[in-house]
């Protein structure tokens, strides 16, 4: 790898690049310092790591390798932008991809530390950033990607998104908290950003003619999850940022979360509390003189017109064919309407979120012909264009198909979700990619789907820590180990019947107390549908199912899995690998660092 020939002294940001969050050129030139400082043994590691965390850079299970984790607040891209995330995967890393996070993020992975300096500049001149992505900061700023064309939405949360994602960067209160803050915006009540599973959520909502949020705290999920609970009905918009700012202060004051790692999110300084008790504690805090300061929200807030910028009507659209099957189910799974007459969202479902490098530059070129610049990347690891002229459906289908992504089916049970696990995370216990595509794999191979097992979602996580969301699937795995006669046996446990972006809103499923090898997954999967088919109810979507049906039967029929398993010998080696795997398992997890 070549290193760049503008020294870290001479770079400056880009002042043209279109970026929402502050490139900060010194900054980028003390962490070039304080890498080589480390690598010559001049650094403390702790000291260190916690360093380089706020910049987004985090250690993987291969020694010297280190994931680059992009914020990309309320999941906004440039055209001009997914161009640079398509060379960063090029230059810097060995799969030559990025990967879509749960959190509107995206990650690159096995990058060299002594190369992070030039990568993090090459993303700073296109205005992507890195800082406070990781570590115990306020993490990356979710919203739908309907944000401000949904025909349901009380109002655009996307520059208010903005304002607190630039508020709170490198905010003196929120550089080392107890630990970190999620937090996401929701256009109504439908919830459609998932809201209640994060520690600050905002919902909008308009009173006596003037806008503001509903404020709910303390949502959770790994190994405890919790829904948050309403801290305000509602707060103009004008006070959100010092609303939310008390509840930040507050957080961080608390020593009692700072004893456990494991216990030191806001979830559980709201469950130690109680909900009124936290309310009462950020009424006082709001009498403080802090509070009396000015926020100049307007200076905050990002307005990017993107009406202005929107595709005209087309000279020489494609029409819609009669006879294309394929066409068909792919406008039916994947384009959603505007509130807007004459434009559509078109969703674009990524297998695994991953994206290779040759890619991010055509899905560039489909954002300029298409949808005026833009794109957006959700919570469901797909990528979303908007403002997309209904005359020119068939042609952005065609465009999508000549990369390799007309494939049909986004948010239904096929759109599978999952985090890295074991191919990079230290936490990983098993390989939920592999499980991923082995899932993919059986629900093709099952023909026609039925409409209402259809709407089911599957999440899968690598770990009891959740970042594939697995409590709010239809189906959610994560990854556990279980003892065969022939040693450890890679598996997973299941939740049942949880939600997300489904009606009904957010909720957790329910955990079947059984754990199943990973080679039988998917016999488990075809398991659980079989049994929802058999015994609904007429119209009976499947998280009322599972409320209504209980787990109890799953958790026998599971429970038989563990007792079947073999010796390890030539005809159940398999049991003994995980998937994608060559090796026999062998439980290899490390210390994370999303606490340190």
């Amino acid at each position: 790898m070549t290193t760049s020939s503008v020294s870290a002294r001479d770079w400056v940001p880009n002042p043209d690049s279109a970026g929402v969050l502050k490139i900060d050129g010194p900054e980028l030139a003390n962490f070039e310092d304080q890498v080589k400082l480390f690598q010559a043994g001049e650094k403390d590691e702790i000291e260190f790591l916690r360093f380089r965390l706020r910049q987004g850079v985090y250690g993987q299970r291969q020694p010297d390798l280190q994931m680059i984790r992009v914020k990309i607040p309320f999941g906004g891209v440039t055209a001009d932008q997914m161009d640079v995330l398509g060379e960063v995967a090029e230059k810097y890393t060995p799969l030559k991809k990025g990967h879509i996070t749960t959190r509107e993020n995206i990650q690159y992975h096995h990058v060299p530390l002594a190369e992070t300096p030039e990568l993090l500049r090459l993303l700073g001149d296109t205005g992507l950033s890195t800082r406070e992505a990781c570590g115990n900061t306020v993490r990356n700023v979710v919203a739908h990607p309907s944000a401000g064309v949904s025909k349901d939405e009380v109002f655009d949360v996307t520059p208010y998104s903005v304002a607190y994602s630039r508020y709170f960067l490198r905010h003196p209160t929120t550089q080392n908290m107890p630990r970190k803050s999620k937090t996401a915006f929701s256009g109504s009540e439908l919830d459609e950003a998932m809201v209640l599973m994060h520690d600050v959520g905002l919902v909008a909502r308009v009173r006596d003619g003037k806008r503001g949020f509903k404020i709910v705290i303390g949502g959770g999920l790994s190994t405890k999850a919790i829904m948050a609970k309403t801290l305000s009905e509602f707060v103009p918009v004008e006070d959100f940022l010092i609303h939310c700012e008390a509840v930040l202060r507050i957080f961080n004051r608390q020593d009692e979360e700072r004893k456990s790692i494991m216990k030191a999110r806001i979830k559980f300084t709201v469950e130690r509390l109680g909900i009124e008790k936290f309310r009462e504690m950020v009424d006082e805090e709001l009498r403080g003189e802090w509070a009396k300061k000015q926020i100049d929200l307007d200076s905050l807030m990002f307005i990017d017109d993107e009406e202005a910028d929107a595709p005209g009507v087309p000279a020489n659209a494609t029409p819609e064919p009669n006879d294309d099957a394929a066409y068909s189910e792919w406008k039916r799974t994947s384009v959603v309407e505007q509130r807007q007459d004459g434009f559509s969202m078109v969703y674009v479902r990524v297998e695994r979120g991953d994206i290779y490098a040759n890619q991010w530059s055509q899905l560039a070129d489909v954002a300029r012909t298409f949808a005026g610049g833009r794109a957006r990347v959700d919570q469901q690891q797909n990528l979303v264009y908007r403002w997309v002229r209904n005359e020119s459906l068939y042609d952005i289908y065609q465009a999508l198909g000549a990369i390799g992504f007309s494939v049909a089916g986004r948010e239904t049970i096929r759109d599978i979700v999952t985090c890295p696990g074991t191919d990079s995370c230290k936490l990983g216990i098993t390989s939920s990619m592999g499980l991923n595509k082995a899932l993919g794999e059986a629900i093709d191979a099952m023909g026609d789907i039925d409409p209402l097992v259809e709407k089911m979602h599957i999440k899968a996580s690598g770990c009891p820590n959740s970042c594939g969301q697995h409590h709010l699937a239809s189906i959610g795995f994560h990854g556990a180990v279980m003892k065969g006669p022939g040693g450890q046996v890679p598996a997973y446990e299941l939740f049942l019947g949880g939600r997300s972006t489904e009606a009904g809103g957010t909720k957790i499923g329910t955990r079947v107390r059984a754990r199943i090898p990973a080679r039988r997954a998917p016999e488990a999967l075809k398991s659980i549908i079989d049994t929802y088919v058999a015994n609904r109810k007429e119209g009976e979507v499947f998280a009322d199912f599972i409320e209504r049906f209980g787990v109890d039967h799953f958790e026998e029929v599971f429970g038989k899995m563990k007792q079947e398993v073999g010796p390890l010998d030539r005809d159940h080696i398999q049991t003994y690998m995980d998937w994608g795997k060559t090796v026999v398992y062998k439980l290899e997890r490390g210390e994370g660092e999303c606490a340190v």
